[in-house]
């Protein structure tokens, strides 16, 4: 099995041999196979994981039916996973540690935290337009010139202004997996991940 869908926890610090190696908690899975794709019928490989529980009442129709067919309640998230080598069947439990065992290397992907509608300083990290001095009362933060004269007499697609900042899909590679505690569906990996606390997260070998 190539993944598996999990929750952010949290972050934390662990010691190994005397230096502090900041590290992030994982819950990830129990997920359930939802579905299993093949190439005669859909024209890939694949397999679709259900993680995290939702209410019956918060459920279409359509994917109460879907479920049940996997012999299994209604799951927040699906996502599919196409690299896989071992043969899967609806309402197979994939757990954390048939996945990913420490030392191993995986990616983490999610999605960040929004931070609205922000400036240039904080989304580009631009210094501002001058000091306090020489007549710059009120342009501390400000972007400055944004274009040139008679050529091109336009403004550049891709130029670094104010925008909608995060909230974006983004993906960490190579952390190192610390450790699995398989008791408590938890995995510790080096460094950050994307995302607030408690939001859903995909691990990838």
């Amino acid at each position: 099995m190539s993944g598996i869908i999990g929750k952010k926890i949290g972050m934390m610090t662990i010691f190994e041999d005397g230096a502090a190696v900041p590290c992030t908690l994982i819950e990830a899975g129990p997920c359930v196979v939802t579905q299993v794709r093949t190439e005669e019928a859909d024209g890939y490989k694949a397999i679709q994981l259900g993680y995290g529980e939702k209410k019956e009442k918060r459920t279409s129709k359509a994917l109460q039916g879907h479920f049940k067919k996997a012999n299994t309640t209604p799951k927040r998230k699906l996502i599919e996973f196409k690299e896989f080598e071992a043969q899967f069947n609806l309402g197979d439990v994939i757990k954390v540690e048939d996945v990913f065992a420490e030392g191993e290397f995986l990616d983490v992907s999610g999605k960040t935290k929004g931070k609205g509608f922000q400036g240039v300083v904080k989304r580009h990290g631009f210094g501002g337009v001058g000091q306090s001095t020489h007549g710059q009362h009120n342009r501390a933060r400000h972007p400055g010139s944004i274009g040139a004269c008679s050529y091109p007499g336009r403004v550049f697609k891709g130029l670094k202004m104010g925008g909608r900042m995060g909230n974006t899909n983004i993906t960490i590679q190579n952390l190192k997996v610390l450790k699995v505690m398989a008791d408590k569906n938890l995995i510790l990996v080096s460094g950050s991940i994307p995302g607030p606390k408690n939001s859903v997260v995909t691990l990838h070998k």
